[in-house]
This record gives structure tokens, C-alpha cells and sequence, in this order.
């Protein structure tokens, strides 16, 4: 699983990362998205963001991506824990 975070002060900027965002996972919280985890996808986020985006960010701006691996443990509380799907991991 790959979980991107981000924190963009522009209005404009901030909604386009989110629907770009959307063509790849699902929103897990205002400014955090999952998204299954595959080498050619994250590779395309990453060239996306730096071609993109990364130019039109401000000195405030971040974008975290977290590639989580099958050694990695989650905790879901709250809504969260609804939202549970089968976590396969290929080594």
C-alpha cells in the first residue's frame, strides 16, 4: 500500500492534487489517500509530482508518500476500521 499525505496552502492547487489523486486510490482522510501499492504507479505519481506540481508549490507546501510494506503493521480506530479490504503482499 502506498499512502500519500499532503498539505498545500492554494485553494486551486490543493483540489487538482486531490482529483489527481483520485485516478489512483481512495481518499482515507481530507488530505490522505490510499492507494495499492505497484512500482509502475508509484513511479508515475512521483514523475507527476515533480513535472507537475512540485514547481507550483510554495516554500509551505508538502507532499509525504509512505510506501508501507507487509512488515508494516496498521491500526484503524473509529470510522477507519470499516474501511478494511484484504491486504495482500507479494515478495
Amino acid at each position: 500500500m502506498i499512502v500519500v499525505s499532503y498539505d498545500i496552502s492554494d485553494d486551486k492547487l490543493r483540489t487538482r492534487f486531490s482529483k489527481y489523486l483520485t485516478k489512483y486510490g481512495h481518499r482515507m482522510q481530507y488530505s490522505v489517500f490510499e492507494i495499492d501499492n505497484s512500482e509502475r504507479v508509484l513511479k508515475n505519481i512521483v514523475c507527476d509530482i515533480r513535472n507537475k506540481f512540485e514547481k507550483k508549490f510554495c516554500e509551505a507546501d508538502s507532499v509525504i508518500i509512505f510506501v508501507l510494506s507487509g512488515a508494516c503493521q496498521i491500526y484503524k480506530y473509529g470510522y477507519a476500521k470499516n474501511e478494511d479490504r484484504d491486504l495482500v503482499v507479494l515478495k
